[in-house]
């Protein structure tokens, strides 16, 4: 028997083997666990409210984080449709080697100010 014929064979009996296994792996990993005889343990949790200083503390900190964006006369954020000059409609690939930005445009003024903005 030459070289060559012999690594044919074993070659075809590994990958045999290899294929029987990984039936076995895939049947195993599928197959619907069996009832543990060991108590599974469920934990509950009763959420507690805020107290109303807490969340005076908590908005107030998120109104900081937020800073100066659009600030309404009572202090809420404005921001509509005008402030999002871009439109995506579907989906948008821009990972792909082809893939390509969405459609729409930003003025320098947008983009002066987010790169002046305080953050």
């Amino acid at each position: 028997m030459k070289l060559s014929q012999l690594k044919i064979i074993v070659k075809e009996a590994v990958k045999e083997a290899i294929q029987e296994e990984m039936k076995d792996i895939l049947l195993e990993a599928v197959r619907v666990p069996k009832i543990s005889t060991q108590p599974t343990v469920q934990e509950k949790v009763t959420p507690q409210p805020l107290p109303q200083a807490d969340k005076a503390q908590l908005r107030e900190n998120m109104m900081n984080v937020l800073g100066g964006m659009m600030p309404g006369a009572n202090g809420t954020l404005n921001a509509t449709s005008k402030d999002v000059p871009l439109q995506m409609t579907g989906p948008v690939d821009t990972t792909s080697p082809n893939g390509t930005l969405p459609q729409g445009n930003v003025s320098m003024d947008q983009i002066m100010g987010l790169m002046n903005s305080k953050g």
